[in-house]
């Protein structure tokens, strides 16, 4: 049994060492350079004194990044992934968190990161991956390091506006990557293409499988999900045969009726998590991959990622959503309610997560920690951790946990209860419609609809009229051309917030 994720590349150099592991539209590596390359950098950080620190890989997303990631890990630390992407000003809020001794940059990067408020050592990709590897200083740290030691640093926005730096370690990502393998299925034949950027913890899910049974990952590039033909072209091209995506990243393709023009003639397996899948657009999936399997994931980042999946075993009508279905073994979902008890069987309740998956907590910020990651009140006889997602489900008639809505997207509106994503469920069911969002005015009272389509305002209300309450009518409608995303592919609702905020008077 693995108690460190880098045995999983140790034995797989062993088979396949000329196999290419990660490439993208240029270039690629093998699974022999991704072990030579990330043991020198290993070994480069060793005698530069750094051990047990967080190192900052700030590099383009591109396969050496990754071999940077591993690097990291060979020295007894755990990686902190940024990108050139990300604003300046979020950077330099996470160093005042981390205060990292260490970053690893490249061509691209190295002079915003000499610009930015940063005061360790910069060390290029290229001066630090090529030397010779001490066995034996790696050898040592390997011996020290234990399956609750971190890997690796992400951070998710901060309800205060400081990013929180979430913690994983070994033993929570190997027992993450042995279910998620399992369920989906994967093995050497699977080519992964990867859509997410590499410092969202999602990008695991092709990762670490890859350097477990030597698949490959393509790194997809960015500018192709702005262009859905040739987005789809690309994954022929290439052979891609699995896909873990954002639900926005699919839609996009779907909504904008690229099958009729081409199809992925290699997909079997196609993973969605984020957001909930409308159905309109998910049958357009399933019509043009009759044969594919189609798997609905659900978990967040501070549980490594998914714990929860459902595999779509029959038909859904419109106005019914996609089960999350169960967890993945070894871990456990309990539904609390506002009292701390499980509630009656059809009620809904907030989804705490119990098991090994659980991260370590967020770095430097035992507050927040002990705010979310709390004793399970079910239990008063020892020490026994939940997290608390904040996330509202309930279990349906066949005994699947359907997701409902964020506890914050829950409002009380003219004296009813109301999940705005109902709201957006039937606006996305309108064939003339991409996507939808809701907002909500606190301090107004006011609901507010934004959504990407054809359909002009005028017709819009008056759908929603036909289909909703008069309670649920949003009050105010507005139609974009596309909808605003997250860097990781969500709906940026805090940005729709923001536009409604600059223009409500």
């Amino acid at each position: 049994m693995q108690t460190n994720i880098l045995e999983y590349l140790e034995q797989t150099v062993k088979r396949v060492p000329e196999k290419v592991a990660f490439f993208n539209e240029e270039t690629g590596l093998t699974f022999r350079q991704v072990y030579d390359q990330a043991r020198a950098i290993g070994t480069f950080l060793h005698r530069e004194g750094f051990y047990k620190k967080p190192v900052v890989v700030f590099m383009k997303k591109h396969p050496r990044t990754i071999a940077a990631f591993f690097g990291a890990v060979y020295g007894g630390n755990y990686y902190v992934p940024l990108d050139e992407e990300m604003p300046r000003h979020r950077i330099e809020l996470i160093f005042k968190t981390l205060e990292p001794g260490a970053m690893i940059c490249d061509e691209t990067t190295e002079e915003m990161a000499r610009e930015m408020a940063f005061g360790g050592k910069i060390y290029r990709y290229e001066d630090i991956a090529f030397g010779e590897a001490d066995e034996e200083a790696l050898a040592k740290v390997r011996a020290e390091q234990l399956d609750i030691d971190p890997i690796y640093i992400v951070f998710t926005s901060g309800s205060t506006g400081i990013p929180k730096g979430v913690m994983a370690c070994h033993r929570s990502v190997l027992d993450y990557v042995e279910q998620l393998c399992d369920v989906l299925k994967f093995d050497e034949n699977s080519v992964f293409g990867n859509q997410t950027p590499l410092y969202f913890d999602a990008c695991l899910k092709e990762i670490i499988p890859t350097i477990k049974y030597g698949a490959s990952t393509c790194l997809i590039p960015k500018q192709l999900f702005m262009f859905p033909i040739k987005l789809v072209e690309f994954l022929n091209e290439h052979k891609i045969n699995t896909l873990c995506w954002v639900v926005s990243a699919l839609t996009m393709i779907s909504s904008f009726r690229t099958f009729e023009k081409v199809r992925p003639e290699y997909l079997h397996t196609i993973a969605f998590a984020s957001e909930v899948f409308p159905i309109k657009q998910f049958n357009r999936w399933k019509e043009a991959l009759p044969s594919a399997r189609f798997i609905n994931l659900y978990g967040p980042t501070e549980t490594t990622g998914i714990c929860c999946y459902y595999e779509v075993d029959r038909e859904f009508g419109m106005d019914e959503s996609l089960p999350i279905g169960k967890p993945f073994r070894n871990t456990q979902i309990i539904l609390l309610d506002d009292n701390d008890q499980v509630p009656a069987p059809g009620e809904q309740g907030e989804i705490c997560i119990r098991g090994t998956r659980l991260t370590l907590g967020y770095y430097c910020n035992p507050e927040k920690t002990a705010e979310a990651f709390v004793q399970n009140p079910l239990n008063k006889l020892y020490p026994e951790l939940i997290y608390r997602t904040g996330d509202l489900a309930k279990y349906n008639d066949r005994g699947e946990l359907v997701f409902l809505s964020r506890k914050d997207f829950q409002i009380k509106h003219m004296g009813h209860r109301i999940e705005l994503g109902e709201i957006e469920v039937i606006v996305n069911m309108h064939p003339d419609v991409a996507s939808a969002c809701c907002v909500f005015d606190g301090v107004k009272k006011k609901i507010i609809l934004y959504y990407a389509g054809t359909l002009p305002a005028g017709d819009m209300a008056a759908y929603i009229k036909e289909k909703l309450p008069r309670y649920m009518v949003p009050n105010v409608i507005r139609q974009l051309e596309a909808m605003p995303l997250t860097p990781n592919g969500k709906i940026d609702r805090n940005l729709l917030k923001q536009w409604y905020e600059e223009n409500k008077h």
